[in-house]
């Protein structure tokens, strides 16, 4: 797990997940495991989070790497992610 930005309004988190099974028989017929990445965002204003994997994840990475190519204020940093945590449904808790 990674923080890759932390503001006043939101938290973004890399998360490296543990190898998962898949129900994809391989070549040798054992059962694929592949890895669950992700990132969690934090909406701290609103007090609420969002985990975006799969295609949601892959889509989010290809904006990173945009961000990596040319970087970004932190308005347009902060304008991308406040669209994605209008995804956010999942009230934060503190454990």
């Amino acid at each position: 797990m990674q923080t890759l930005y932390d503001s006043d309004s939101f938290c973004l988190t890399h998360i490296v997940g543990a190898w998962e099974e898949e129900a994809l028989p391989s070549k040798d017929g054992e059962t694929l495991r592949l890895p669950r990445h992700g990132f969690e965002l934090l909406d701290k204003r609103v007090g609420k989070e969002v985990y975006l994997d799969g295609p949601w994840a892959e889509l989010f990475q290809q904006q990173l790497q945009a961000w990596q190519r040319n970087a970004p204020t932190q308005d347009e940093v902060e304008d991308t992610l406040e669209r994605y945590a209008g995804l956010a449904q999942i009230p934060a808790t503190v454990h």
